[in-house]
């Protein structure tokens, strides 16, 4: 099972990943420099009697939300931070929209730096967090106060998490494979290897794989699940997948692994298609945005039947893409605007063909 963190920049989400794994997720030095998080980061958080599930950090940054979105899918539960000392901010609005857009079906919300504020400044910053939760996967959520520097909280954190991911609907195994790349990399002496979250399906060295874009079947070299060699992933566990003839070049973020024989990526798709309702303008027809589906992000046009989209509806579209996808009935999407960069809307794959 996958924990993912969502929250604005600089609330903390990468120091209580820290408390509660003991793995600083921030691995870049830009990050370290600039004290914040860029890229995705990952961490096997421990569990009693659940074993090992990962944890997939998030940027905070308006900058970075594109990111966020390729963390953010594939999440089973998510763990919305926010500083006690600030509140609710913009960015924390809109990572709580897209957990909506994703179809998130619960988490905790942790309000970190307690050690920092009194007590009547934690009560108004609560009733403010259950207020801006309503509506959302989250409300009735449990709000903890946590504190890195005193160890307040963690514990009880780590229990609550624990309570809710044994309360999910275990993933089947019994589906096609399919697995988002979030990260590409090289490594001496294995060659390519590729790291996502398993969304569907089962995969293990024998397996015949394909990669999209390209089309291309690819040969495994071997999987590994949190660093250690893994016979089989399964889904919803973090893998990473050695290719062989496959180039660091060949395959980056945004590609996919799927089972062979199964798939076709296509430029049209059908799809419900919903606004959020605090959009400040309709989507007009034809209208170019960004659409995100797992890791993947390509521009499209939303043509639907009626006219412009006004903000709070929904209606069936036809999704014109500029980059042929891979998708199937039942994917969420997140869409967003490229300039002003802004969280629109998203909606629910019909026909991926």
């Amino acid at each position: 099972m996958i924990i993912g963190t969502a929250g604005h920049i600089d609330h903390g989400k990468t120091a209580l990943v820290r408390a509660l794994t003991g793995v600083d997720t921030d691995r870049l030095p830009e990050e370290k420099r600039r004290g914040i998080t860029i890229e995705l980061g990952f961490a096997p958080l421990q569990l009693d009697t659940l074993g090992t599930v990962g944890v997939v950090d998030v940027p905070g940054h308006e900058a970075f939300v594109r990111t966020m979105l390729a963390g953010a899918t594939g999440i089973d539960l998510a763990l919305l931070v926010i500083a006690a000392d600030e509140g609710v901010m913009p960015q924390t609005r809109e990572h709580l929209a897209i957990l909506s857009l994703l179809g998130v079906r619960g988490g905790v919300v942790a309000l970190t730096k307690r050690d920092t504020i009194d007590d009547e400044w934690a009560a108004l910053v609560r009733e403010d967090v259950h207020a801006v939760v309503q509506g959302t996967p989250l409300a009735g959520a449990p709000v903890m106060e946590t504190s890195v520097v005193s160890g307040l909280g963690i514990q009880a954190l780590r229990g609550e998490l624990r309570r809710q991911l044994l309360a999910l609907p275990a993933r089947s195994s019994r589906d096609l494979f399919r697995m988002p790349i979030d990260r590409a990399f090289s490594v001496k002496g294995t060659g390519t290897v590729v790291t996502g979250t398993v969304w569907s399906g089962t995969v293990s060295a024998d397996s015949a794989l394909r990669l999209y874009p390209g089309d291309r079947a690819v040969r495994l070299r071997g999987v590994q699940s949190h660093g250690s060699a893994a016979p089989v992933l399964y889904p919803g566990t973090r893998g990473a997948i050695a290719l062989a003839g496959v180039g660091v070049d060949d395959v980056s973020r945004g590609g996919v692994l799927v089972e062979e024989g199964a798939w076709t990526a296509s430029r049209v798709l059908r799809a419900d298609v919903a606004l959020l309702p605090d959009v400040p303008r309709a989507l007009r027809p034809r209208e170019w945005v960004r659409l995100h589906l797992g890791t993947t992000e390509v521009g499209a046009r939303v043509v639907a039947a009626g006219g412009a989209l006004a903000a709070g509806e929904t209606r069936g579209a036809r999704l014109v893409l500029d980059t042929p996808m891979v998708a199937r009935a039942g994917d969420r999407f997140v869409l967003r605007l490229s300039s002003p960069p802004t969280t629109i809307g998203g909606g629910i794959i019909v026909d991926p063909a």
